[in-house]
Order: structure tokens, then sequence, then C-alpha cells
């Protein structure tokens, strides 16, 4: 695969030299007789500083890429505000990993959404799902009206043929696909495993690092936005459309992965985590693990996020008479967490790659007793934190739970019994 490098930047790209434009965005008539459409991912009025658009230079508009739409239904993929029927009550909860269908299954019927918050038909909120798939999409395409989409991989490729070009992440890397853009997904091995996140609210971008400064965290640099690359295949194709938690369905001609040129800041891009340059505390105490958000979609409230992302990754621990692991506490966010590879340091037994846990508004939650009489005691030594890698969706709204979720068997039953053995230890003398 072929990148551009930089976050939020303008670019531009083309598969067949000359085919853009050159001092102007919508010529007469352009080159090679391609049809010039701009893409726009914030309102015309937008100030300029937070402006998206990209002018896409294709063998055919898009409006040539829909027909009559028929409603149809995904099963367990599932949108803010529709969360379907059960009596879960409001809890801790944590999932095993999730199984594979016994047939063979592309992407967008493998998706199981486990949480929903906000309302999609808002803009406000997200959703959490898992995606487990072995077939990959060849006369299929998927767009999302709904939201912009954060891949996170953590067993086999994943392959974006997006408008735009292509990326393939594996396991400890991430993609990012914007609301509106039209892909086929695939898949290099014998099946992938992985999370989403949808973003109903405002785009992701990098987080305000304050009194950090210009650097560490994730840096602009190590961002990869795909080089122009199209497929002129005149075969029948389905396209599937997500709009405001609704699947539709419609029969085209062509593949409308026809752009052959464009340029602009609104793109797809993708992240190899392990280019996250982490800070943590140097002397003592646990920092806020705002410390390690990797991206943030704001929210109309300074601080108060519509949804960050957030990883756990390899790091030195070398505070000084300091509880290390994370502490109890109870939060005003919601915490939806996922591991890709290793043990999460907090709780180690029972979380494993492809599991997830929920810790909702205000719910306490922290790390189980093996955990705190370990971490009580222990020589204070530096300590590398390695072979691991854990994330959290983290937003200002409650994650309600699906009713998928809340019957599936994956849902670990006794979950709340990690923190059984924690006793009382205060003594007056």
């Amino acid at each position: 695969m072929d990148y551009m490098i930089g976050f939020g930047n303008t670019f531009e790209t083309e598969s067949i030299k000359g085919a853009l434009p050159k001092g102007q965005n919508s010529p007469q008539k352009c080159t090679f007789n391609l049809y010039a459409e701009q893409l726009s991912g914030s309102p015309f009025s937008s100030p300029l500083a937070i402006n998206e658009r990209s002018w896409l230079y294709r063998l055919r508009p898009s409006v040539k890429h829909s027909g009559n739409y028929k409603k149809i239904n995904i099963k367990n993929w599932k949108s803010a505000p529709h969360l379907g029927e059960h009596n879960l009550p409001v809890g801790q909860y944590r999932w095993d990993p999730f199984d594979i269908e016994p047939n063979d299954i592309d992407f967008i019927h493998s998706v199981k959404t486990i949480t929903i918050s906000g309302d999609v038909n808002m803009h406000l909120g997200m959703s959490s799902s898992v995606y487990i798939f072995n077939k990959s999409m060849t006369n299929t395409v998927f767009t999302n009206a709904d939201s912009e989409m954060l891949f996170i991989p953590y067993l086999g490729t994943l392959i974006l043929f997006t408008e735009m070009g292509k990326i393939k992440i594996k396991p400890g890397e991430i993609a990012v696909l914007p609301r509106g853009i039209t892909v086929k997904i695939s898949t290099s091995d014998e099946v992938s495993k992985g999370y989403i996140c949808e973003n109903y609210g405002s785009k992701f971008n990098l987080p305000d690092k304050g009194v950090v400064g210009a650097n560490c965290l994730a840096n602009a640099r190590d961002f990869k936005v795909p080089v122009a690359a199209f497929e002129e295949l005149d075969n029948t194709h389905t396209s599937i459309l997500k709009w405001c938690g609704s699947f539709y369905e419609t029969s085209i001609s062509h593949s409308p992965l026809d752009v052959v040129a464009w340029h602009g800041n609104y793109a797809p891009y993708c992240y190899n985590l392990n280019d996250f340059s982490p800070i943590g505390a140097t002397r003592f105490d646990h920092p806020d693990p705002s410390i390690y958000t990797v991206l943030t979609s704001k929210s109309e409230i300074p601080g108060n996020s519509n949804v960050d992302f957030l990883i756990f990754p390899e790091r030195w621990s070398v505070a000084e008479n300091t509880f290390r692991p994370p502490w109890y506490h109870k939060n005003i966010m919601s915490e939806f967490m996922g591991l890709i590879y290793g043990k999460y340091d907090a709780r180690p037994d029972g979380f494993l790659p492809g599991g997830i846990s929920l810790h909702n508004t205000m719910l306490p939650h922290g790390p189980d007793s093996i955990t705190f009489e370990k971490a009580s005691s222990e020589n204070l030594n530096p300590q590398k934190i390695d072979n691991t890698l854990a994330f959290m969706f983290e937003t200002r709204f409650p994650q309600h739970v699906t009713e998928f979720a809340s019957k599936s068997k994956q849902l670990q039953k006794n979950y709340i019994d990690c923190w059984s053995n924690i006793k009382k230890n205060y003594r007056s003398y």
C-alpha cells in the first residue's frame, strides 16, 4: 500500500498522471472526460480551520452509483437510540471474545453491536461493535452516512478499498473511515476479527496537549492517507447504505470505486499504535488515563468529549511510593474497553484479546483483589510493562447494552466477583 503522510493535511493524488485539474476545482471539461465532484465533510460555512472537503475526479458521479433503494435487515448492527428489548440491569460487565458464524460471512453481516449511546439522528454519541468475518466483499460496497468508523483489528488483516485509495492494517494498527465514503472490506487471512467505534458526533481529531506541548502522544507525522486508486469494473454490484440506523440496498451496473484522482483534506487514514509516544509520572502518583488519548471527538462542552479513543501501550512504570495500577474510581464518563494483545495490568485474569469490559457512568471499578494486594506490597523498581495493548472508548454519554450483547453466551455472569475478596484492612493503631 502507498500512503501520504500527515494528519489533517490537504493532499493531492492522482493514479493517472494529468487527471488532476490545475489551478481550479471544476473545469468546464475535465481531463480524460472525468466528472468533478465535491465531497463535503463539514457545512460549507464552517470556519476554515475545521472546514473539510475533497474534490474527486471520477468515471461517473456518485448520483450514478445509486438506484431505487429497498430497506434490508442487518440483524445485529444497531444504532442509538434503538436498543432492543432485554432485562439486563445496570452494572459492571465483561464479555469473552466472540465466535465467528458457522457459515461464510462478510464484514457487514458479521458486525455485532455491544453498546450504543446518544442519538444517531442528532449526530451525538457513539456505538461499540465487534466484527468477525471470513468472506471478502467482491461485488458489494458499503457507505455509512451515520458516522465515521474507527477500526481496531485484534486478529488478521483488514483491507479497506475506499473511493480514495486502499488501506491495509493488522493488529496494533487502526484505520478511520470518514462518514459518507464508500468502501469494499476484505481480508488476506482466513478470518479477520476486531472492534469498531462508530462516532456519530464531531470527527476524530488529535487532542489538545496543553502544557505537554507540541510533541509526544500521537504525532501528526505518523498518520497515513492512501494515494488514489480505482477499479474499472462493469459488472453488477450491490451497494448497501447505512442511514439513520437503518440499512438500504440497491443494485448498480458497475463498481463505484472509480475515483481516479482527488485533492482535499477529507479522507480516510491509518495509524500504527506503536508510534504512540506515552508520557507518565516520573516521580509519584498515577496520572489520569487521559494522557493516553490518541484521538478525540469534541463536544460543545470543553473537555467533555463526545468520545475519546485511548490506548494502554507498552511503557515504563517508575513512580515512587505509588500504587501503580489504575486506581479505584467512579467516573462521569462511561468506559468501553477492549484488548488487542497481551494482558491488561489492572485485571489480568479473564480478560482476553477480543474481550470487552464496560464500566458505565458513575459505576465504581478498579483493580481486582489479587492485583491490589500485589501492587500494594511489591518492590517498586522501574518496571517495563510490555507485550500488552489495550484500548478504551470513553464517552460523556451512558453506554446502553444491546439486546444481542445482553443475551450472548459471552457475557460473564460472575464478573462482579473479581472484587468480592477485597477486604477491610483498616487499623486504628
